[in-house]
């Protein structure tokens, strides 16, 4: 009798001892699990954004962030749309045909809406940030500079539509993100028209 309250013990105690065993297992694979799941940072980080510009005035440039990265909305004026067609011969690749765009992305414009750029901030050289520079000639531009982006880093030079110019380090345009026009005045950033619809 001895023998068999002992071996109902030891049944009892090993039984214990594995449960306790299994949820400890569980307790501790849960947070190693749980982080090779990206943080909430990383998550939002990749996910859309939307931008207000009903206050963006003409000629004016604001920077948001999306995936770590600048993107540049810049609103136009009609001169600065108007002389985008004026130096075509001097650029790279004028109706952004030669690489990966956006269909909306492959004319003169560069854009869905003539007036508004929307534009990945990083030199296509060697990913340095381009200042803006959206005035006409000035002492340190030729003739034909008709306002854009500037290089910082080894000067190459991009049209108010992002568009590489010839002689220059780089030689591929800025690149357009995903976007597309939420309302009239927000840009979501991230996701195109085509995207979302689907």
């Amino acid at each position: 009798m001895a023998n068999d309250l002992n071996k109902g013990r030891r049944q009892f105690l090993i039984g214990s001892t594995c449960t306790l065993g299994a949820v400890g297992m569980v307790g501790v694979a849960t947070p190693f699990v749980a982080s090779w799941q990206p943080s909430r940072k990383s998550r939002a980080a990749g996910s859309p954004i939307q931008v207000d510009i009903s206050k963006l005035e003409f000629g004016q440039q604001i920077t948001v962030e999306w995936q770590g990265q600048p993107i540049w909305i810049v609103k136009r004026t009609p001169k600065n749309i108007a002389d985008l067609s004026a130096h075509g011969d001097q650029l790279v690749d004028p109706l952004s045909s030669k690489h990966q765009q956006p269909s909306y992305a492959q004319n003169e414009y560069r854009s869905i809406k003539p007036e508004i750029a929307v534009l990945v901030g990083i030199c296509t050289h060697l990913g340095c940030s381009p200042t803006y520079r959206p005035d006409g000639m000035s002492d340190d531009f030729s003739e034909s500079w008709s306002g854009g982006f500037v290089c910082p880093c080894h000067g190459s030079r991009f049209d108010l539509a992002g568009r590489a110019y010839k002689h220059y380090p780089a030689q591929a345009n800025l690149l357009v993100p995903p976007y597309f026009f939420k309302k009239e005045t927000i840009v979501e950033i991230g996701v195109s028209k085509e995207e979302v619809a689907s």
